[in-house]
Formats: C-alpha cells, sequence, structure tokens
C-alpha cells in the first residue's frame, strides 16, 4: 500500500485527518504507528474541531518537522529550511484545493453547529471532501520527505 493509501485508510476507520497523514510517514522516521496516531490525535478537524488549520495539513506538518525541523545541537539555518519545506507544502495544497483552513475546506460549514453538521453529512463532505485532502496531503508530504 501507498502513504496515501495508508493514510485515507487510516481515515476511512475512524481516525481524524491529522492522525492519518502522520501515520502514514511514521516508518520514515522510526516512530511506530500508534504513537503517531496519538501525537495527532489533538489536530483533527482543524485543531479539536475548532475547525483552523486543516488536520491533513498539520499531519504533514509535523512529518515536514521531523525530517527537516532544528534540534538542540542543529545548524541554525535548519529553521529556515524547514519553513521554505512547509510554505512548499502549503502552496501545493493550496493549488490543489484553494485553501489550508478547515472551515473554509467544508464549504464554510461549522461542524460544531447541529445545523451545519447535517449538511455536512448529507453532502458526504468527510467521505468525499476530507479524504481527498487526506490523500492530497500524504502526497504532497511524501514528495517533500523524500526530497522529489
Amino acid at each position: 500500500m501507498t502513504k496515501p493509501e495508508i493514510a485515507v485508510n487510516y481515515f476511512n476507520n475512524g481516525f481524524n485527518c491529522s492522525q492519518a497523514v502522520f501515520a502514514s510517514t511514521a516508518r520514515d522516521f522510526g516512530l511506530s504507528e500508534d504513537d503517531c496516531l496519538r501525537i495527532g490525535a489533538a489536530f483533527g478537524g482543524g485543531m479539536a474541531r475548532r475547525q483552523m488549520t486543516c488536520g491533513a495539513v498539520t499531519g504533514a506538518l509535523m512529518a515536514i518537522g521531523l525530517k527537516y525541523g532544528r534540534a538542540l545541537n542543529d545548524d541554525p539555518g535548519k529553521k529556515a529550511e524547514t519553513y521554505e519545506k512547509t510554505l512548499e507544502f502549503f502552496s501545493g495544497f493550496k493549488k490543489r484545493n484553494g485553501s489550508v483552513n478547515c472551515r473554509e475546506l467544508l464549504q464554510g460549514l461549522d461542524m460544531n453547529d447541529p445545523e451545519d453538521q447535517k449538511k455536512i453529512d448529507e453532502l458526504k463532505l468527510f467521505q468525499t471532501s476530507c479524504s481527498k485532502y487526506v490523500k492530497d496531503a500524504a502526497e504532497l508530504v511524501q514528495a517533500i520527505i523524500e526530497n522529489k
């Protein structure tokens, strides 16, 4: 299974968008999938369903941080490289989907409002749109991590 397929599989099996994308990269960093699922748990739905930055995006950014981020004894220039890769990801995701904001990606609907949640369910946005965002984020982060 490809990493995007792994991510979509996680998402389709009840994990949030952030967990799905981040866990699909676990093996790249020698992390357990369980640890990645736990780390990503708070970021779903645009961070605890607050609908800020899309969880698929935050999951990808955690992976970018693991690959390029600056640690204690690293060159300070790694910070700039991390931001460069982050901006590259943002650009690709926005080009594909128009935004990195969860609420905007869900047609402006508020998943915390019962009426809007009903519309989200009727439109099957989680099954269609969100699974696409998970797939797109996993594809983009894979390319960045593999430096393609």
